[in-house]
């Protein structure tokens, strides 16, 4: 797939819902592999500021020459530099507090605790994009938030420090998600991909020697399938925000959940317990009712 498939020279924000909706979803169901790799990376023993530096230098390895044969080498230097750094800082922040969050929770388990991201998300969506948000889309940021309780459980079970983590992940992409749809548009999906890891990976590059643990050659082919799918799956992320409005294509993200639960347990065994499940299918619930009522509003 070209990044400038259906795409307007000028690269200006074309509304395409269906679109959107479209790459979102191949987008859920593929990033969960990231957190695959990353599990057994870290049960391996590699430190998570160095499985994160992975994921961004091969990243920015696997897009460099598709980004090149787009635009160019001038065209690779983002025209906003330290934009695109902060950026790409709250991306470094969401991937290092999730990678370390599995080394205390199941995949699943973790991913259903960061769903506060797209609830997130929608709140930001509002206030810094001042895209509309109507009542019903606010009624599902209050009872996403109540289904997020329920899986946590505050108070009934131990807090698992992995929780916190997961909750702090979701925080900072949500924040990564909205400062991605502020400047969609501006250049191909691909580029802003590939800026987007190398400025995480330089960053990233003045600490990481100071936790360096050589790799094996099985966790060096991890790290470049890690940097591959992640590449591969938030190249989709930017591809939806280029058609859509980031309060419609939140509640999506629910649906990583399903290959979330898949992986986790085909490759760890692992399967959430039944008071999970009963805390996403409340966001998933809410956010797709949400989401189907405010599209029948909008074309009555």
């Amino acid at each position: 797939m070209t990044a400038s498939a259906n795409r307007p020279t000028d690269h200006s924000f074309v509304p395409r819902p269906l679109f959107g909706v479209g790459f979102m979803l191949a987008a859920m169901a593929a990033l969960p592999f990231i957190d695959v790799f990353a599990k057994i990376l870290g049960e391996e023993g590699v430190p998570i500021l160095q499985i994160v530096w992975a994921r961004l230098s091969f990243g920015a390895l696997v897009t460099l020459p598709l980004a090149l044969h787009k635009v160019g080498v001038a065209g690779l230097l983002p025209r906003r530099p330290l934009y695109h750094g902060l950026r790409a800082g709250f991306l470094a922040l969401a991937t290092f507090s999730f990678f370390s969050a599995l080394t205390y929770l199941p995949i699943a388990d973790a991913l259903a605790i960061f769903f506060i991201q797209p609830l997130i998300v929608t709140v930001l969506s509002a206030f810094v994009l001042k895209e509309r948000v109507g009542p019903r889309r606010w009624a599902a940021v209050a009872i996403g938030f109540v289904g997020t309780l329920i899986i946590i459980r505050p108070g009934f079970v131990e807090l698992n420090p992995g929780s916190l983590l997961a909750l702090a992940a979701g925080g900072f992409l949500a924040i990564y998600f909205v400062m991605t749809r502020a400047i969609s548009g501006q250049a191909p999906a691909i580029v802003t991909t590939f800026q987007t890891n190398i400025v995480g990976a330089t960053l990233l590059s003045l600490v990481v020697p100071l936790i360096w643990l050589p790799p094996t050659p099985a966790q060096w082919a991890m790290f470049l399938a890690l940097g591959a799918v992640a590449n591969f799956g938030h190249f989709l992320v930017v591809r939806a925000y280029d058609y859509a409005e980031a309060s419609l294509l939140a509640p999506l993200a629910y649906t990583e959940m399903i290959m979330a639960t898949l992986v986790g347990w085909y490759f760890f065994g692992d399967f959430p317990d039944g008071w999970t499940f009963v805390g996403v299918a409340v966001l998933i619930g809410c956010a797709l009712y949400i989401s189907i009522r405010e599209r029948a509003a909008k074309t009555a």
